[in-house]
């Protein structure tokens, strides 16, 4: 029997889930709300999967997995999300994801995906691929390239995250940093992008084109 954790704050989109993810037969799910949940119950009981929603509240699933990894490297930790993921992507793969579940997938994906990281394989749609080789976002104000300013992954993440209204104290528990360098990590966007606050920040990103702001 494979037995998977779905890690979701959402009662009724876990539940639904699970009961999809069950028509496999050979797979057994147990739902918990919380990452704090999911941290007290991995201590008790062993899992195949860790399949983790990327947005909640106090942890999220990207701290989750990397506590998780740092109890067991050999964790499979597969981000499940209904959002646009790719500017968390390659953060994500630094924290050791084993893949990708979106929440739209059909039930034979989801199946796919999960057995494909139970196997050390994961299943990657080719726009997250790309980002691989993605290091920096270059910036271009007036049609013209500033070669000499970039905003990084990490920097790309910390716009995403004060665009959903996170404060510095989340992004410091998010990111595993003091609130000093939090401030540090915004000054330095805040210069890149030649603006004052984290409004002008925010509405700068957009304009360039740097952030979605359609979950928002």
């Amino acid at each position: 029997m494979i037995r998977i954790l779905l890690v979701d704050d959402h009662p009724s989109v876990g539940e639904g889930t699970k009961t999809m993810i069950e028509q496999d037969k050979l797979i057994e799910v147990k739902v918990v709300l919380s990452a704090l949940e999911a941290l007290d119950i991995v201590q008790e009981q062993h899992f195949d999967v860790v399949l983790c929603d990327l947005n909640m509240p106090g942890i999220s699933g990207l701290e989750l997995t990397k506590r998780l990894l740092q109890l067991d490297p050999k964790y499979k930790v597969i981000i499940y999300s209904g959002y646009e993921i790719g500017s968390h992507f390659n953060l994500l793969i630094e924290a050791g994801v084993s893949g990708f579940i979106s929440k739209t997938m059909t039930q034979a994906r989801m199946l796919q995906a999960i057995y494909a990281a139970i196997h050390g394989e994961a299943i990657i749609p080719i726009s997250l691929l790309r980002q691989l080789r993605r290091q920096e976002v270059p910036l271009y104000r007036k049609g013209l390239r500033v070669a000499e300013e970039s905003i990084n992954e990490k920097e790309l993440l910390i716009l995403q995250e004060i665009a959903a209204g996170m404060s510095n104290k989340e992004l410091s528990l998010l990111l595993h940093i003091s609130q000093r360098s939090v401030e540090y990590q915004l000054t330095k966007i805040f210069e890149k992008l030649n603006v004052r606050s984290r409004a002008e920040a925010i509405g700068e990103a957009k304009r360039l084109g740097l952030i979605s702001m359609e979950q928002f």
